[in-house]
């Protein structure tokens, strides 16, 4: 019979490779199943083996020599209770027979069994424990070591030492260490002083460091063929050394970001498509795509590794093979968040840029007040030099979500970043057309008729590349810019819009009002009745802040500055409400609302001088001069700026330097109605008042004005102060880093005059006295204390 072939073949090596990785994790967790359970089952057994050893001990055998010589000692009493001559003969003879057997001795002699009977399997257990060695309680308990047994001719003799008897928590412990206790003994860590192990600490850290700077010289040294050295310096990210974990993670992610920043390069790398891994390359192309691959993976590893760092410490989750302490993951999270904001502004052009811009826009949200304004911060850089507007737009987006998510109960420097958006106003409105720069080309009979044929060749050709050129950087740039700066300020105002509309209670108001104070001149024309009205109603509703009122104020007159010049509307309501409110301002310390107030007054006079009446003019004047006596130098300053502007602009104002009165009526100085207070019935002795000012320029600014503001002549002021606006003098002389400008001349001290002789101070009579006294001829004489008085009677 022929042997039946094995048709089973060996599996291939690319069959191997094919193996599910379900496959293998499944065979690695049966392996671990068994160890475990074979350790388990080791500890049990352990376990039962002291239960057995402790039974034991409690029953403690008697050694054969002592029950032998029990039993001689009862056979001397028993022989000299019955003396041998009071027993018979035959007595006496099986007495000595039955001596000659050893059995006798070891056998229970009130028993009646043969001497080789089997034992019984169910022996009675009140005869065993009847047949125990009784212990008194007093006598303390000892417990015995089992040895090894002997084996004589009568028998097995077991062999015992007593054991040290223990505490009860040392025993504890001893039953503890011996259930958790491995097949191998560990050598015992030597035990160190404090000093050797912050020396030993040192030592580690410095090692950790000097491998980090290794590496990362290396990669920067050249970045392409040591990229895999990435992955190594990244492994460092899971240090697990107790003692330097922390600081050594820190500086891994803080080396791996600046190194990144270095190598990554100017554009975005995408990913190879199949035909183009399929088609064969040069092998500095090959280099290349290979370095960029290694580039993005470990750039994403990365990113990964901090997001994670950044969400245990939020979930407050530790893992099972943590080194790290949870306190100490504050620390790593607040390093992380820091190294994803470098990445932020340093590599917007660069991978995975929007996934950091999720993570970081939520952080700008956070309960920690650091890490809030460490975002805010990046986010404002990230405005500020993004000229495209790219980034600028997947922020705003983000930010637009999440007011939206969270139901408006963000904080308000989240909506606060929008004012450092770099937008241009009014240029970004215009056509494409009117952006390209115009050029004028020959039409073909002007060619035909003044170039020869090579020159009109040449110029087709100049032509050709002047459009090239124009498309690819002025026009489609611009295009472009313009239509994402479009629709990020499209997010802004929906955003605004939303807040306007469902959450005007909410403390996001002061950031929306000033950002539509800025951004209102380039919202659509169609929106402009709406919003006014809705600006009123929040003015007149009383709930807002005075900083809050201005701002609506600020908005009201951007949106009628700008494209709403068409609009014939009258904000009168507006300048009466800031005309009533004027005395609200305050010489307080910081007294920013101040330059609020001057940029409202600038754009509601200075920029629709055509729209306001000479009424309205005389009467905002006359309060602003009274309102200049009340504030901070700078705050004085900047409001005198503003009546030169208003004496300027507007005819007649010098009405107001004359004490005749003009037309009828009596000044009311009190009616907050700026039209009917009769304005032109009063003077400017305010003037007189700033004239005696202890700040140099208000004195300047008010011997100015008193002079009428001239532009010309001795009273005209110098040019530093003239052509500056009002928001600049309030900035400039502002005492908020409690210095004064100008500054205050110091006083030198007199030298003081040096005297050779004390004496010159003495009188001369004194001075004789105490020449004598030191010389010690001392002329006692009597001292007549009326001389003086009878010299002038004589007289």
């Amino acid at each position: 019979m022929k042997p039946r072939k094995n048709t089973k073949r060996v599996p291939s090596f690319r069959k191997l490779l094919r193996t599910s990785k379900i496959k293998l994790d499944n065979k690695l967790k049966n392996k671990q199943y068994k160890q475990q359970s074979a350790a388990k089952k080791y500890r049990k057994e352990q376990k039962k083996l002291r239960e057995a050893v402790r039974d034991a001990i409690s029953k403690k055998p008697f050694p054969l020599e002592e029950c032998r010589k029990n039993q001689a000692e009862k056979r001397e009493e028993e022989e000299d209770a019955l003396p041998l001559d009071m027993m018979d003969e035959d007595d006496l003879k099986l007495m000595e027979d039955l001596a000659l057997k050893a059995s006798f001795l070891t056998r229970d002699l009130s028993s009646d069994e043969p001497v080789h009977i089997k034992k019984r399997k169910h022996e009675s257990v009140i005869e065993k424990y009847e047949k125990m060695p009784r212990r008194m309680q007093t006598e303390p308990e000892k417990e015995l070591i089992h040895l090894l047994p002997i084996k004589d001719k009568g028998g097995i003799i077991p062999q015992t030492v007593e054991k040290p008897v223990l505490s009860g928590a040392q025993s504890e412990e001893e039953d503890t260490e011996m259930e958790d206790a491995d097949d191998f003994n560990e050598e015992p860590l030597p035990v160190l002083t404090p000093e050797e192990m912050a020396a030993q600490r040192r030592q580690k850290l410095q090692e950790r460091k000097m491998h980090i700077a290794a590496l990362a010289s290396a990669i920067l040294s050249d970045p392409d063929n040591n990229i895999k050295k990435l992955k190594e310096l990244r492994a460092m990210l899971m240090e697990q050394d107790p003692n330097v974990a922390v600081i050594v993670r820190k500086l891994v992610m803080v080396s791996l970001m600046e190194i990144f920043k270095d190598i990554a390069p100017s554009y975005k790398i995408r990913p190879l498509t199949e035909a183009e891994k399929a088609t064969k390359v040069k092998k500095e192309t090959q280099k290349l795509r290979e370095f960029e691959e290694g580039l993005v993976s470990q750039y994403k590893f990365y990113l990964e590794n901090l997001e994670q760092t950044i969400k245990d410490w939020k979930q407050r989750k530790l893992k099972k093979s943590n080194v790290i302490s949870l306190k100490a993951y504050k620390g790593l999270a607040e390093i992380a968040v820091k190294c994803l904001c470098e990445l932020l502004v340093a590599l917007p052009h660069f991978n995975f840029h929007n996934n950091i811009i999720v993570l970081i826009v939520p952080l700008m949200n956070d309960a920690s007040k650091m890490i809030s304004e460490l975002c805010c911060e990046a986010v404002k850089k990230l405005f500020k030099q993004d000229k495209l507007g790219c980034a600028s737009l997947g922020v705003v987006k983000v930010i637009s979500g999440l007011v939206k998510g969270r139901n408006y109960d963000v904080r308000p420097e989240v909506l606060k970043v929008f004012l450092h958006l770099r937008i241009k106003e009014v240029e970004l409105q215009k056509d494409s057309e009117d952006i390209a720069p115009k050029k004028k080309f020959m039409t073909y009979k002007e060619k035909r008729k003044n170039l020869s044929r090579m020159q009109r060749k040449w110029k087709k050709a100049e032509e050709k590349l002047e459009r090239e050129l124009l498309e690819a950087e002025a026009s489609e740039s611009k295009e472009k810019k313009l239509k994402l700066h479009t629709e990020t300020l499209n997010i802004v105002f929906v955003t605004y819009f939303r807040i306007l509309k469902k959450a005007q209670k909410s403390p996001l108001l002061p950031a929306v009002l000033e950002g539509l104070a800025k951004f209102a001149h380039l919202i659509n024309v169609e929106f402009f009745d709406d919003l006014l009205i809705v600006l009123h109603s929040l003015i007149a509703s009383g709930g807002l802040s005075y900083r809050e009122s201005l701002h609506c104020i600020l908005s009201a007159f951007h949106i009628l500055s700008g494209q709403g010049d068409v609009l014939n509307i009258d904000p009168m309501k507006f300048y009466t409400h800031l005309y009533k409110t004027l005395f609200s301002l305050h010489a307080g310390g910081t007294n920013d609302d101040v330059g609020i107030v001057l940029q409202c007054l600038d754009v509601m006079f200075a920029k629709r001088r055509k729209q306001v009446s000479q009424q309205r003019a005389l009467a905002f004047l006359k309060r602003l001069s009274t309102l200049a006596l009340h504030v901070l130098p700078n705050s004085s300053v900047g409001i005198l700026a503003t009546n030169r502007i208003l004496m300027q602009t507007f005819p007649r104002m010098d009405l107001l330097l004359d004490n005749e009165s003009q037309g009828s009526g009596v000044y009311l100085p009190e009616l907050d109605e700026p039209e009917h207070c009769n304005a032109q019935n009063t003077a400017l002795w305010e003037l007189h008042l700033l004239q005696r000012h202890y700040h140099p320029t208000v004195q300047k600014f008010a011997a100015h004005l008193i002079a009428g503001a001239p532009t010309e002549g001795s009273a005209a002021l110098s040019l530093d102060l003239s052509q500056r606006p009002a928001t600049e003098h309030f900035e400039a002389y502002s005492m908020r880093g409690m210095t004064f400008n100008p500054p205050v001349a110091s006083v030198t001290p007199r030298r003081k005059d040096t005297f050779s002789q004390m004496d010159s101070f003495i009188d001369e009579e004194l001075n004789s006295q105490l020449q004598q006294h030191h010389s010690g001829t001392v002329v006692q004489k009597l001292l007549d204390f009326a001389k003086h008085l009878k010299e002038s009677s004589l007289l």
